[in-house]
C-alpha cells in the first residue's frame, strides 16, 4: 500500500484547515468568500486523498460530517460540572424581586448583566482537548446525559478543530443549544410530508429528535445549528485567569470559531436588562429561531462565585420568560383519565388549534374545583395558551359567545376504566379510584417505572407496556424482569433482535439502578426525584426505609408530616410489601451509594477533597472525577485550605499557584494513580 509523503500530509492538513475556515465563513458568519464550486473542489480533493491514503483518515476530518454507521443505543456520560436548570421569572416584577435579592448578597456593588435570547432547543455540552473536538453530551438530568458525539460531528457549524488564538485551553467544555431555524423547519416538514412521514410538532422537537437519531447519517441530513451560551470546566495554560466575566467568555469562544448568539449583549444595570427584554418581546417573531424569553447572568465570574447556587439552580442567572401566546378554540368535551396512584384528572378535548407553532388538541383541567372556578362548560368557546410556552392550558371561557347549547360537566361516580366507585378524600381536591387492581393504575405505574423519572429503561415505550398489560404478561413492575424471550417473540412486530435488546435493556437497568432512582420509579405519592435523593442519602435500602418512623423521617430537611405519612402508608399496604419482595427475588434491590461510602471505611480516598488543574495524560477530567468518587473522595472547584490534594497535569493554571500559596499538598498524575490504588 502506498504511504503518504510529507508533502501529501501537509496538503491534507491544509485542506482540512481551509475547509473548516470556509465552513465557519458560510455557516457561522454567513459571509462566504469562495464559490460553492471552489469549496466542492477542495472537499473532493480531500476525500480522494483520504481514500488513497487510509492512514490519513481522521474522525475529525470535515469529510466525516456525513455520519458513521448507526448505533444501537446512546451511552450515558457524566458531566464534570452539573448542567443546572435555571430559575424562572414570568414578568418584570419577578425580575425586580430577583435583583433586590442579589443586591442584598452583594451590598453596595455595581452589578452588570450578560443577556441572551432564551433559545428553545436541546442543551448539549461539547468537549475539546487541545482544540480538537472529542465528545458531546446532552444535558440529560443535569448530572448525566447521552453521548451524542457521532451525531454532533455532522452539525455544520460545529468546529471539529478550534482556531488557534492567543489562548487555546488544553481542556474546554462548551455549552449551547442545538436548534433548527424556522425556515429550515418548514422545509424539513415539507420533506416529511412528501415521504409520508409524520411532520414534527415544532422546531425544538425536530432538533432534539434529529440529534438523538441512532443513525448519524440521518442527523447529517437535518439542518441543525449549535449556538454557544457558556462553558463548563476549563483548564490548561493561563486560560483560568483570562476569562473573568461572562462577556469575555463569549467573546473568547467566538474567537475560537464557535457560534455565539449575535443578539447577546452586556447590560450595565438591571434597567438595561428590562429594556432588552422589552425589545425582544417586540421583535420576537423576527428571530430566525424560536425564543421564549431572556436569560440574564451576572457578568462578573467573581460575583457569580460569591452568589453560588441553590440545590437546583445558580443564583447568578435567571430566565425571564415571555408571556404565553393565547388563541381561541372550542371545548368539545371533558374526559377523565386515571393516573398511576388512582388520581382522576379531567382533560379538555379541544378543537385542534396552533399555538406558537404547536397544535393543541388536549389540555389538563387538574380537578373539578378548577372547572367550577373557571365556569367552564362543554361546548364553550375558550382561550387557550401554552403555559411557559410548553404546557397546554385552558385560560378562561368566553361566556359572551354562548348560544345555550353548552352543558355542565359532572364528575363520574364510577371509575371509567374499572367501574369501581370513586372517592374524594377529605382535604383533597382530586377524586381517586381506590381499586389497586385497576388496569389504568397498573398501566400508568408501569409507564412511570420505565420512564426517565423512573429507572429510565431504553427501548421500552408505553405502547409495549400497553400490549403486555392487555395480554396479562405483566401485572406489576417486578414482572418486567421476569419476561423471557419466548414470551416476547409471539408478539406482533417483535423480532429476535428487538427481543434481545429489550431483555438486555431490562437487565442493564436492573444492574445500574440506584436507590434514589428505584424509590422514584415506585411512584410513591408526593415522592419525586429530589425527595428520593434525600431518602437515599439517609437510608441503606428499602428495608431500612420501611422501618423509619414519622418522627425520624421529618428530621430530614424538606420532609414534612404529609410526605412522612405517604411513605408510611406505602409500606403499610400489603400489596406494596409483596411487590418489594418480588423485586428482591428478581435481584433489583439497590443499596444507597451514600450509606455504602459511610460504612466502607477502607475506601482509599474517603472524605478527601481534590482539585485538578492542567491536562492529564492517562485520564480525561470526567474519568478522573469518577475515580475519585468511586474511592470515596470529592472533587471541588475552588482552592482552599480544606482541599487535601491539588493534582497537576501539563500546563497547570492559576489553581496551582494558589495551592502553593496556601500550602495545599500538590501531586502529579502518577502520585494520584498511586493514591487510587
Amino acid at each position: 500500500m502506498q504511504k503518504a509523503t510529507q508533502e501529501i500530509r501537509d496538503r491534507v492538513e491544509k485542506l482540512r484547515r481551509d475547509i473548516e475556515y470556509h465552513n465557519y465563513r458560510y455557516y457561522v458568519l454567513d459571509s462566504p468568500v469562495i464559490s460553492d464550486s471552489e469549496f466542492d473542489g477542495m472537499f473532493r480533493e480531500l476525500q480522494e486523498l483520504e481514500d488513497r491514503y487510509p492512514e490519513m483518515q481522521s474522525q475529525n476530518s470535515p469529510t466525516q460530517r456525513i455520519g458513521k454507521e448507526p448505533s444501537e443505543s446512546f451511552r450515558h456520560r457524566s458531566h464534570t460540572l452539573p448542567m443546572s436548570s435555571l430559575d424562572n421569572a414570568f414578568d418584570l416584577t419577578e425580575w425586580e424581586s430577583y435583583v433586590q435579592r442579589i443586591r442584598k448578597m452583594l451590598p453596595g456593588e455595581e452589578i452588570e448583566f450578560w443577556v441572551d435570547p432564551k433559545l428553545d432547543g436541546l442543551a448539549v455540552e461539547a468537549i475539546f482537548e487541545n482544540g480538537v473536538f472529542q465528545t458531546a453530551i446532552t444535558r440529560g438530568d443535569g448530572y448525566t446525559g447521552e453521548d451524542v458525539t457521532a451525531n454532533m460531528r455532522t452539525v455544520r457549524n460545529m468546529p471539529l478543530q478550534l482556531f488557534e488564538t492567543d489562548f487555546l485551553p488544553a481542556y474546554l467544555e462548551v455549552r449551547g443549544e442545538v436548534v433548527i431555524y424556522e425556515e429550515h423547519f418548514e422545509e424539513l416538514n415539507r420533506l416529511q410530508r412528501e415521504q409520508d412521514r409524520k411532520p414534527f410538532a415544532n422546531p425544538r422537537n425536530a432538533a432534539a429528535g434529529s440529534l438523538r437519531q441512532l443513525d448519524p447519517k440521518i442527523t447529517a441530513q437535518r439542518p441543525l445549528r449549535y449556538i454557544i451560551y457558556g462553558i463548563g470546566s476549563v483548564s490548561g495554560g493561563e486560560t483560568e485567569d483570562i476569562w473573568t466575566t461572562q462577556a469575555e467568555i463569549i467573546r473568547g469562544l467566538e474567537k475560537l470559531g464557535l457560534s455565539v448568539n449575535p443578539d447577546s449583549r452586556l447590560c450595565r444595570n438591571a434597567k438595561e436588562v428590562e429594556e432588552y427584554y422589552q425589545k425582544l418581546v417586540e421583535k420576537r417573531r423576527e428571530f430566525p429561531y424560536e425564543i421564549d424569553g431572556v436569560v440574564s447572568k451576572v457578568n462578573s465570574l467573581e460575583q457569580q462565585n460569591r452568589l453560588g447556587s441553590t440545590a437546583r439552580a445558580p443564583r447568578w442567572a435567571l430566565a425571564i420568560k415571555f408571556e404565553s401566546m393565547q388563541v381561541e378554540t372550542v371545548l368539545q368535551d371533558i374526559q377523565v383519565q386515571v393516573g398511576r396512584i388512582g388520581t382522576m384528572t379531567p382533560v379538555a378535548k379541544l378543537e385542534p388549534v396552533s399555538v406558537g407553532g404547536v397544535t393543541i388538541s388536549r389540555a389538563t383541567l387538574h380537578n373539578e374545583d378548577e372547572i367550577r372556578s373557571k365556569d367552564l362548560k362543554i361546548g364553550d368557546r375558550v382561550i387557550v395558551q401554552r403555559a411557559g410556552d410548553v404546557i397546554p392550558e385552558v385560560v378562561r371561557p368566553l361566556p359572551e359567545k354562548r348560544d345555550g347549547r353548552e352543558r355542565e360537566f359532572y364528575f363520574p361516580e364510577n371509575c371509567p376504566v374499572c367501574g369501581s366507585k370513586v372517592s374524594r378524600l377529605q382535604g383533597e381536591a382530586a377524586y381517586r379510584c381506590l381499586n389497586l387492581s385497576c388496569p389504568a393504575i397498573l398501566l400508568q405505574s408501569l409507564i412511570h417505572f420505565v420512564s426517565k423519572t423512573g429507572l429510565d429503561i431504553d427501548g421500552i415505550g408505553h405502547k409495549w407496556i400497553e400490549t403486555w398489560v392487555e395480554k396479562g404478561m405483566v401485572q406489576s413492575p417486578a414482572d418486567l424482569f421476569k419476561l423471557q424471550k419466548e414470551d416476547l417473540l409471539p408478539l406482533e412486530r417483535m423480532g429476535p433482535k428487538q427481543a434481545d435488546n429489550m431483555l438486555n435493556a431490562l437487565e442493564e437497568a436492573k444492574n445500574r439502578a440506584t436507590l434514589d432512582k428505584f424509590i422514584s420509579a415506585l411512584g410513591i405519592r408526593l415522592i419525586g426525584e429530589e425527595t428520593s435523593k434525600l431518602l437515599a442519602k439517609h437510608y441503606r435500602d428499602m428495608d431500612e426505609l420501611s422501618r423509619a418512623s414519622k418522627e425520624g423521617l421529618q428530621q430530614i430537611e424538606d420532609i414534612g408530616p404529609e410526605i412522612a405519612e405517604s411513605i408510611q402508608s406505602f409500606f403499610q399496604n400489603p400489596r406494596n410489601r409483596e411487590l418489594l419482595e418480588d423485586f428482591k427475588q428478581v435481584g433489583l434491590w439497590p443499596i444507597s451509594e451514600h450509606v455504602q461510602k459511610e460504612v466502607e471505611s477502607d475506601l482509599p480516598l474517603k472524605e478527601k477533597k481534590f482539585i485538578f488543574t492542567g491536562r492529564l495524560q492517562n485520564l480525561t477530567r470526567s474519568r478522573a472525577k469518577e475515580r475519585v468518587e468511586q474511592a470515596g473522595g470529592h472533587v471541588v472547584s475552588a482552592v482552599s485550605k480544606n482541599v487535601d490534594y491539588v493534582v497537576i497535569g501539563e500546563d497547570p493554571g492559576s489553581k496551582y499557584n494558589k495551592a502553593r500559596e496556601l500550602g495545599v499538598e500538590i501531586i502529579d498524575e502518577e502520585q494520584f494513580l498511586e493514591l487510587l490504588s
